[in-house]
């Protein structure tokens, strides 16, 4: 019976102690990691602008190779949409909000499954000694539920490798393309 309290008493401050420490961690979280293509921005811009290139280099699409997409608005840019179910990575939509070709491209993302929703951007740098640098920057707000909060104090080293791993495939299919 000592044994059952215990596990209880425990079970219950460790419940306690995510909940508090959530409530006091930050909500917010922000993501950002880059890599040199040689190749000019021109080249790199399509890849990103256009949500169905995303196939050819995003990390959950080769994940889930059988994740259901829908596609709306233009084909790229501005307004364009996708919007993905999978069973393995979840749901989410991706709606491009600001197209400066061949600079930018920005988005908002949503996760329906945690109602929450973050926006980011690539960019696009020519750099001197030939090449771009191209940065993928992710920021993003938890909101207010503190188990969630845990999962934001933990977001760069989480979604980081995502966007290492597809800004590595994206220089791939770049360079390797004639």
């Amino acid at each position: 019976m000592k044994i059952l309290k215990f596990l209880g008493l425990s079970l219950l401050g460790l419940l306690a102690l995510l909940l508090i420490g959530g409530w006091l961690l930050p909500a917010t979280f922000s993501v950002s990691r880059s890599v040199l293509i040689a190749a000019s921005a021109d080249k790199i811009y399509p890849l990103v602008a256009a949500p169905k290139e995303w196939r050819q280099w995003s990390v959950w699409n080769r994940r889930d190779p059988a994740m259901a997409i829908e596609y709306s608005g233009p084909d790229a840019g501005s307004g364009a949409v996708w919007a993905w179910k999978s069973a393995s990575e979840g749901d989410g939509k991706m709606s491009f909000t600001a197209a400066e070709p061949p600079k930018r491209v920005a988005y908002d993302l949503y996760f329906p499954d945690f109602g929450t929703t973050s926006s980011g951007e690539f960019r696009f740098e020519p750099q001197p000694n030939g090449g771009t640098q191209v940065t993928w920057l992710m920021n993003g707000d938890m909101g207010k539920n503190p188990l969630f909060h845990w999962m934001a104090l933990f977001a760069d080293g989480m979604v980081g490798k995502d966007f290492e791993a597809g800004l590595a495939n994206l220089k791939a299919v770049v360079e390797k393309a004639p």
